[in-house]
């Protein structure tokens, strides 16, 4: 391997009946060598508790959100909580930013307007905090050029969701050297491919109908034949890499040879149960 290995989890994760196993899972993590635990921070209101008590249960397993909605929490309460989780954690808590997508967004009431310079403003607010949240701890959810241009400016670098590899490619090309970047690559260790596919396509059905993904993918040259019904079997095979488990991590592979820093590993299963076997297997082969 040729980056660092990171696990990305959301959905089961929050939910708070599994909040003991999500604990134990991520001491096993912490032990298989993984970098770091990206954690959904879901829609409620605020930074959930559940970060602090991942990072109370290990001693140096990073933890990160991915991603925190900035239209679900206002700057001081995310400055608030990196800083309580600085003071009794230090440097191991990465603040995860993402501007979410209109659906979800105007689906609490709020209007969904000019993302990008809402984004800039509340990094502004991070930096005006009291205390501040400086850009080393702190990181955005880059898809387009623009966003991708600010993570280098204004936080440690980008972490995109639900891309190919040729994403990788040119968010490297246009971060530069120096700058963070770790895409999140879902996976499904089936080798069957109509199994494996339809998990595939289950997880992909809702990020295909929200066009901040939709719009990244037509750029990248997928056609409007790909996106429609659940996706062509090739932007599935692109998107979330499948088979045994060497072949998904060598598929993982291809995204730290692309430019990736560090791989956000979210393992799909199809029975949805929390994947720490699946998480384990990977461990052997690509750490």
């Amino acid at each position: 391997m040729v980056g660092a290995l990171s696990a990305w989890a959301g959905g089961p994760w929050l939910e708070s009946g599994n909040r003991g196993d999500v604990v134990e899972i991520a001491t096993e993590l912490e032990e298989l060598g993984y970098t770091r635990l990206w954690l959904s921070a879901g829609f409620g209101d605020g930074v959930p508790s559940i970060f602090g008590e991942l990072l109370a249960a290990t001693t140096r397993l990073q933890v990160a959100s991915g991603i925190l909605s900035i239209w679900h929490a206002g700057p001081q309460q995310a400055a608030d909580a990196v800083a309580e989780l600085e003071r009794a954690h230090p440097g191991r808590f990465l603040l995860g930013l993402g501007v979410s997508h209109a659906p979800l967004v105007e689906s609490s009431g709020e209007a969904y307007r000019r993302p990008y310079s809402r984004m800039v403003s509340y990094l502004d607010d991070l930096d005006a905090a009291s205390p501040p949240v400086p850009p080393e701890r702190r990181v955005l959810a880059a898809l387009g050029p623009r966003m991708l241009e600010l993570s280098g400016q204004r936080a440690v670098g980008a972490h995109p969701y639900f891309v190919p590899v040729e994403h990788t490619v040119q968010a490297r090309e246009q971060l530069g050297s120096g700058v963070l970047l770790a895409p999140e690559v879902a996976v499904v260790l089936e080798p069957d491919a109509a199994t494996a596919r339809a998990v595939a396509r289950r997880y992909m059905d809702g990020y295909l109908q929200l066009p901040n993904y939709t719009s990244t993918l037509r750029r990248l040259g997928w056609s409007e034949e790909d996106l429609s019904g659940g996706g062509s079997d090739a932007l599935v095979d692109a998107l979330v890499p499948w088979g045994t488990t060497e072949r998904v991590a060598a598929r993982v592979a291809e995204h730290h040879a692309a430019g990736a820093d560090e791989v956000a590993v979210q393992v799909l299963t199809a029975s949805g149960a929390l994947p720490r076997d699946e998480f384990a297997e990977l461990a052997h082969l690509l750490l």
